[in-house]
């Protein structure tokens, strides 16, 4: 076996140890990072019950998921070690010659493996963790429905996507990446076009807001802050959970703000209006489009050089497919080197995430800054607070933990920030 195929071999389990460790050592810092007094800018939402609540929460949620991790890491890890790729390479041989039929029936095992894997965890986060904190609203009709809705998704929609890209990887030679790089884009465009109208409705019903206070205020506010959006809906996310929130989706026309009933139900017209105006600061910022534009970038930066490692007779190809065999001889082909170059890629691709998160967290400070020029920072103050209470979330990430994993601003350094903006603005009523 050439000699740099077992390097890369081991490199490759180098880099899912070396991951799994930074992974538990960042989640052993974030657990630990707890103060012992409580900071004057959240002791209103967080009396001491309420505190310990929080604290458990965070707790159970850390232990659950290291088992989660070490099982998968281990499963992971032994799979490459003892040639499990290489066995599963063969079984998709045993079925077809068809390149197409050969990456869907290895794939497809994995993604059915990954399920397994996955779902009793799930299960348990679901009817156990979350129903012993009074979030679970779900019923296991709603949740196999869902499960069964998700699976015929994947098949219907990723089925298709993925026989296409490696049909024009068949086809069209060394510049495959460019036909693949616009397929991916117009399906990322096309998606954030339609996803709240055609993919939410199959789980959740989304609603105009009905006529009433809430509805002028909005429809006064939106006028106010020229925010042209064809309706705002309200999605009946408590059957599912009782955790509130809302979202900005779409583009151009599409374009829509979504609230959740909880939050509808639990804040003030004040505060929705501040969640309203934040959501609002995403588009005045063009965030979204932003975002789509990155990534299609991103996507096709990745597919370039992942065109480089996969070659039809190439060296670089045989040894990349080799080496995620375990170090066992196969013959090259499009799957075994998409296994080599993601474990390969996956240390370059937790940079771009720190890199992207970190433009996101910045995201989040301008549509907070948004707001306060409506002089409704207090407002999102005290609907942020809520929200961190009804999410019980961390109040107190480890600094590195946030870089590594949070796309929002930890809640200390949003209030921090809007309490900056009070001491140089009036505070008003919103209008």
């Amino acid at each position: 076996m050439n000699t740099t195929v077992i390097y890369l071999f081991y490199a490759f389990l180098a880099i899912l140890i070396l991951s799994f460790a930074a992974e538990r050592i960042l989640d052993w810092l974030n657990i630990r990072n707890w103060p012992k007094v409580l900071p004057d800018l959240i002791r209103d939402i967080f009396p001491e019950e309420k505190f310990m609540e929080v604290r458990q929460y965070q707790l159970v949620n850390y232990k659950i998921g290291f088992i989660e991790a070490t099982i998968t890491s281990i499963i992971t890890i032994g799979f490459l070690y003892f040639g499990g790729f290489a066995w599963l390479d063969g079984v998709a041989r045993s079925f077809s010659s068809n390149l197409i039929v050969q990456s869907l029936i290895f794939f497809g095992i994995i993604a059915v493996a990954t399920f397994i894997i996955r779902l009793p965890f799930d299960i348990y986060d679901t009817f156990v963790i979350e129903s012993r904190f009074g979030f679970n609203t779900t019923t296991p009709r709603i949740y196999i429905t869902d499960q069964l809705k998700s699976a015929l998704l994947t098949i219907l929609i990723g089925v298709p996507l993925f026989s296409l890209i490696v049909f024009l990887y068949q086809k069209t030679g060394e510049y495959f990446w460019v036909l693949v790089w616009l397929v991916i884009s117009i399906f990322a465009l096309f998606m954030s076009l339609f996803y709240s109208s055609l993919i939410v409705p199959l789980f959740n019903k989304q609603t105009p807001i009905p006529e009433g206070e809430l509805r002028t205020a909005i429809e006064e506010f939106a006028h106010k802050a020229g925010f042209k959006v064809k309706d705002i809906y309200v999605i009946d996310s408590s059957k599912r959970s009782s955790k509130a929130n809302a979202y900005f989706t779409g583009l151009g026309p599409e374009k829509r703000i979504v609230l959740y009933d909880t939050l509808i139900k639990d804040f003030s017209i004040d505060e929705i209006l501040a969640v309203l105006a934040h959501e609002i600061g995403h588009y005045k910022h063009h965030h979204t489009t932003i975002g789509l534009i990155t990534s299609i970038v991103q996507t096709g930066l990745i597919l370039f050089v992942f065109s480089l490692f996969v070659k039809p007779g190439s060296e670089l190809t045989e040894v990349l497919c080799n080496a995620a065999a375990g170090a066992r001889q196969v013959t090259p082909s499009f799957y075994m080197g998409l296994i080599g170059f993601t474990l390969l890629f996956s240390p370059i691709s937790a940079i771009i995430g720190l890199i992207f998160n970190s433009i996101s967290r910045r995201h989040e400070f301008q549509a907070d800054a948004y707001v306060a020029e409506h002089q409704m920072q207090g407002y999102l103050q005290s609907a942020l607070k809520k929200l961190s209470v009804n999410h019980l979330s961390n109040p107190f990430p480890h600094p590195l933990y946030v870089k590594v994993y949070y796309s929002h601003p930890p809640l200390i350094e949003r209030l921090k920030a809007l309490e900056n903006t009070s001491r140089r603005e009036p505070q008003g009523n919103g209008f």
